[in-house]
């Protein structure tokens, strides 16, 4: 039988620079904090980090079926170290450059980077959890709606302003959001642009658990102890929503190529939109997009 420590020694073997990743042996929960060094945004380094890593849990919860062991991994927890900061989206300054030399091969290859990170986490066979402490706009907001469940703060707010720049959230967000409540409420909120506080997205179903300020962790632990006693039951349930609503790569593949053709589309007035959105995203700190198209006005 494998130690507590060689479990722990398995999880935290890479050395990543965008990630710090933690194994709690005794929740069997494994910790991926969020912690970009350049910009608080879905950068490609990040991205490429991100899904190394979740191919690497994947990879150990496969042979864990396949030895049939009973006590591997459990849980995937993504939060971030960045305080009030989950992440502020996808990488502005990086569409801004791509789109501004007709790139077309390069938007594809991003936002690919990114449904391949989502179809790898939606389809993990363990309950992944996305602990939002902070805001989440655009890409950060889509990467939190990936998990099983949503853990947020009163305080953090969530949102889709790519309707801001004329844009929509290509990867993920309506695939997501439309399984978690319905279309039509699923447009309203993306063409909408504004941000939600997390009271009002756990009211409206997006947000599963609505924690007090700086106790977001241990919701996590009061809903993973929930969790094991009724185990089968939240498994079984996860298999039916995958059977009643599953999402197909092929899906998400049809949609980027929608937003990669209509990025190419946005107009120098947008471009400006977004380039003062980029702007704030390389301060690591609270944003508030709709403030910023109200500069421009």
């Amino acid at each position: 039988m494998e130690s507590k420590q060689q479990a722990h020694a398995y999880f935290t073997q890479e050395h990543y620079h965008e990630l710090d990743i933690r194994y709690d042996s005794e929740r069997r929960a494994v910790w991926c904090y969020l912690r970009p060094t350049s910009r608080s945004c879905c950068t490609p380094e990040l991205l490429a980090e991100l899904e190394h890593f979740h191919r690497a849990i994947e990879h150990r919860t496969k042979l864990d079926a396949e030895t049939g062991k009973r006590d591997g991994v459990c849980f995937l927890v993504v939060a971030s170290r960045i305080p009030r900061v989950f992440n502020l989206g996808g990488d502005l300054s990086l569409f801004l450059k791509l789109i501004r030399a007709g790139e077309r091969e390069g938007l594809f290859r991003y936002a690919k980077s990114c449904i391949d990170l989502l179809h790898v986490t939606y389809h993990l066979p363990i309950t992944t959890i996305s602990l939002v402490q902070g805001d989440a706009f655009g890409g950060g907001f889509e990467a939190a709606l990936t998990s099983r469940v949503i853990i947020a703060e009163r305080r953090a707010q969530m949102g889709l302003p790519e309707i801001l720049f004329n844009l929509f959230p290509g990867m993920g967000a309506y695939s997501l959001l439309a399984r978690r409540l319905d279309p039509a409420r699923a447009e309203r909120l993306i063409l909408s642009g504004r941000m939600y506080s997390a009271e009002e997205l756990y009211e409206m179903g997006v947000v599963d658990v609505l924690a007090e300020n700086d106790q977001g962790e241990e919701a996590v632990h009061a809903y993973m102890k929930k969790y094991m006693r009724a185990s089968n039951g939240y498994d079984a349930i996860h298999r039916v929503r995958q059977i009643y609503h599953p999402i197909s790569y092929d899906e998400l593949m049809r949609i980027v190529t929608i937003w990669v053709d209509a990025a190419l589309q946005l107009n120098e007035r947008d471009l400006r939109v977004m380039e003062r959105i980029a702007r704030a995203q390389e301060k690591f700190t609270v944003i508030r997009p709709t403030a910023v198209v109200k500069q421009l006005a």
